[in-house]
C-alpha cells in the first residue's frame, strides 16, 4: 500500500515549489522572463539541428531565422510597448489594430503619387510630401488616442468598454472611405524608411522597435509622467488625493498610445508598400496585450516594465517560431498562445496568507 505520510510530503513539496516559482515570477519578473526566454531558444537550436557542412552555415541560418522573427513581430512589439503604459496606468485599449488602419489610409492618401494623392494635386512631391504625411499619420494617431482619453476620463466610461466601441469606428469608417480607392501607389523615398538593407536584411523595423524601447524606458522610470503611470495603476484613489492630476496623465496615456500606433503604421505601409484595410492590424491588440502580460506586468495596473514587455514579445515570437518548425497545425498555434497567457496571469496571482 502507499505510504500515505509520504505522499503527503511529496505534495506538500510540490506546493512549496510551485509558490517558490511564483513568488520569484513576481519579485523578479525580468530574471524569470530571461530564463524562459533563453529556455526557448535552446530549444531552437536543438530544433535546427547540428547537420550542416560547416559551423559558419549552421550560425548563418540561427541568425536569419532571428531576424525574420523580429522583423516580423517589430509592428507588434512597437504597439505592445505603448500597451505597457496603458496596463500599467489600469486601462485597455483594443482598438490599436484600427487605429493603425486609420493612420495607414490617412498617410497612403497623402502622398499618393497617382491622382487621387492629397498633396500630389496641391504641387507639394518628394520630401516635403513625405514630411508632411509622417506628421499628419502622426497627428491622425494623437487625435484617436486623445479620443479615447477624453471618453475614459470625461465620461468615466470603462477603457475596455470606450476601445471596444472605437475599434468599431475607426475600421468601419475608413473601410466606408477606401472601398473605392484601389492601387494607391506610394513614393520609393517613402518605401525606404523600412525597406533600406543592410546587408540583405531590411533591420530598420528592428531598430526603430530597439530605440524606441530604450526611450520609452527612459520615460517611464526617469520622468515625471512615468511614475505619475505607475502611482494612478497602483491606488487612483491614493494618486488623487496626493495631487495628481489622474485624467490628464491617464488622456496623455492614450495619446501615447495613439502616437506609438501611428509609428507602426507608418512603417508597416512603408515595408509592404500597401494596406488591406479589412485585415490590417487584425490582432494586433490581443498580441500587444499577450506581450505585456507575458512581460510580467500586471493586469490590475501599478506593476510593470518596457523592457519586460519587450522580453515577452520575443517570448511570443519564439513560441510562434518553434510552433512552426515542429509542425504545429497554424489553427492550434492560438491556442498555445493562449495557454502561455493564461499560465502567466496566474502567475501574478497573488499568495493567500
Amino acid at each position: 500500500m502507499p505510504d500515505k505520510k509520504t505522499g503527503a510530503v511529496t505534495a506538500n513539496g510540490w506546493r512549496d515549489t510551485l509558490r517558490r516559482v511564483k513568488r520569484g515570477w513576481n519579485d523578479k519578473p525580468l530574471m524569470s522572463i530571461s530564463l524562459v526566454l533563453v529556455l526557448l531558444v535552446i530549444i531552437q537550436i536543438l530544433q535546427f539541428g547540428f547537420d550542416y557542412q560547416s559551423v559558419g552555415e549552421w550560425a548563418d541560418r540561427i541568425v536569419k531565422n532571428w531576424l525574420n522573427i523580429l522583423l516580423n513581430n517589430s509592428y507588434v512589439g512597437i504597439i505592445a510597448l505603448g500597451m505597457t503604459f496603458v496596463i500599467i496606468s489600469g486601462g485597455i485599449d483594443l482598438a490599436v489594430g484600427s487605429t493603425l488602419v486609420a493612420v495607414g489610409a490617412v498617410v497612403m492618401l497623402l502622398i499618393n503619387i497617382r491622382d487621387v494623392g492629397v498633396l500630389l494635386s496641391l504641387g507639394i512631391t518628394g520630401t516635403p510630401a513625405i514630411l508632411l504625411g509622417i506628421l499628419a499619420g502622426l497627428l491622425v494617431g494623437f487625435v484617436l488616442g486623445e479620443v479615447n482619453g477624453l471618453i475614459v476620463t470625461k465620461g468615466r466610461v470603462p477603457p475596455f468598454i470606450v476601445t471596444l466601441g472605437t475599434m468599431k469606428i475607426y475600421r468601419s469608417v475608413t473601410m466606408y472611405y477606401m472601398q473605392s480607392l484601389r492601387g494607391l501607389s506610394l513614393p520609393e523615398e517613402f518605401k525606404q524608411i523600412a525597406r533600406f538593407t543592410i546587408g540583405d536584411t531590411m533591420l530598420l523595423p528592428i531598430l526603430y522597435w530597439f530605440a524606441l524601447a530604450a526611450v520609452l524606458h527612459i520615460v517611464s522610470r526617469r520622468t515625471v509622467f512615468g511614475r505619475h503611470v505607475y502611482a494612478i495603476g497602483s491606488n487612483e484613489r491614493t494618486a488623487r488625493l496626493s495631487g495628481i492630476p489622474v485624467d490628464r496623465v491617464k488622456r496623455r496615456v492614450y495619446v501615447l498610445m495613439g502616437v506609438i500606433v501611428a509609428i507602426a503604421a507608418i512603417i508597416q505601409i512603408a515595408r509592404i508598400g500597401d494596406m488591406d484595410y479589412t485585415s490590417a492590424g487584425s490582432g494586433y491588440e490581443m498580441n500587444a496585450i499577450a506581450a505585456v502580460i507575458i512581460g510580467g506586468t500586471a493586469m490590475s495596473g501599478g506593476r510593470g516594465s518596457i523592457m519586460g514587455t519587450l522580453l515577452g514579445t520575443l517570448i511570443l515570437a519564439m513560441v510562434s517560431n518553434l510552433l512552426t518548425l515542429i509542425g504545429v497545425a497554424t489553427l492550434l498555434r492560438e491556442a498555445f498562445i493562449g495557454f502561455i497567457v493564461v499560465a502567466a496571469v496566474l502567475m501574478q496571482r497573488k499568495e493567500k496568507e
